[in-house]
């Protein structure tokens, strides 16, 4: 016998809908209310007004955090959208041995972001890998500062969610690459093209909806970073709070019983239009390289 009854599919519903209300919506609607109080993680809050907006336009370190969260979406952009495609493009091939080098890529990916950031400390350290290993071959005079420099601890923050987002972009392209017809790379060959023309004007094109999907996830990813810099910097942000993140300055206003949570709900809704930016654009332009 069968049962169909209108309130059948909105059972099935209903679970998924009451998760993305209390967990997603709500959270989003508080932050927006918050941001507008003075409110402390123990005990209500009081309305400000834009007390708490006009408080951001005078403070020196959400410009830092700023530039910083900018930097590092310039940097991770260009370098984390074409180096996992060449990646991809290497290990498709069936050559020997290609299955470690897909592993060895991969395995940054699933191992934990704590943990291979604690890894980084310590070989960054000024006692460590890096700096004693220069020393003793006699590059250096004295250890490098890649944990108390400002630049250097953005410099090795960068290079550490590079080398660990190599192995993920590049799975996600291997995918795209499967979708590329044998076929073009075959006429583009046959007509005597190279394979860095037949990379050019057929594995690009080919991949290029997937490349603006991956702009974007690296464009997010890098202006919401926080465990790289927190934990090279030791939690403290780097030489006078210089290498903080929007994220990390979030987290800093926030905690403890005399934390402002309105102070940092108004960050977040920053850090909202932060990103929704290069997400808007990249967008844009992918509609525009469609309709062409």
């Amino acid at each position: 016998m069968r049962y169909n009854r209108w309130f059948t599919p909105w059972v099935l519903v209903i679970p998924a809908l009451a998760w993305l209300l209390v967990f997603n919506l709500w959270p989003s609607i508080n932050t927006v209310i918050l941001s507008f109080t003075n409110a402390k993680p123990i005990g209500g809050g009081h309305f400000v007004g834009l007390k708490n907006f006009e408080t951001l336009l005078h403070d020196e370190q959400l410009r830092w955090a700023l530039l910083n969260s900018v930097i590092y979406m310039v940097v991770c952009l260009p370098f984390l959208t074409v180096l996992p495609l060449l990646l991809a493009v290497l290990v498709e091939k069936k050559l020997p041995g290609i299955t470690f080098f897909r592993t060895a890529f991969y395995t940054p990916v699933v191992a934990s972001a704590v943990v291979v950031a604690l890894i980084w400390q310590w070989i960054l350290d000024d006692r460590g890998l890096v700096n004693g290993l220069a020393e003793k071959l006699g590059v250096i005079s004295g250890p490098l500062p890649f944990l108390s420099d400002q630049w250097l601890l953005l410099l090795s923050a960068i290079s550490l969610t590079i080398w660990k987002g190599l192995g993920y972009y590049m799975i996600i392209y291997l995918a795209a690459l499967g979708n590329v017809g044998r076929e073009l790379h075959e006429a583009a060959a046959v007509d005597g093209a190279g394979p860095l023309r037949r990379f050019v004007h057929v594995t690009i094109p080919g991949v290029r909806g997937t490349m603006i999907l991956i702009s974007i996830l690296i464009s997010v990813s890098a202006l919401r970073v926080f465990s790289e810099l927190f934990i090279l910097s030791g939690g403290k942000g780097g030489p006078g709070g210089r290498d903080n993140s929007v994220v990390m300055l979030i987290q800093q206003y926030s905690q403890g019983f005399e934390g402002n949570l309105g102070y940092a709900s108004a960050l977040s809704i920053v850090l909202f239009f932060v990103t929704v930016v290069p997400m808007l654009v990249l967008a844009r332009l992918n509609r525009r390289g469609a309709e062409a």
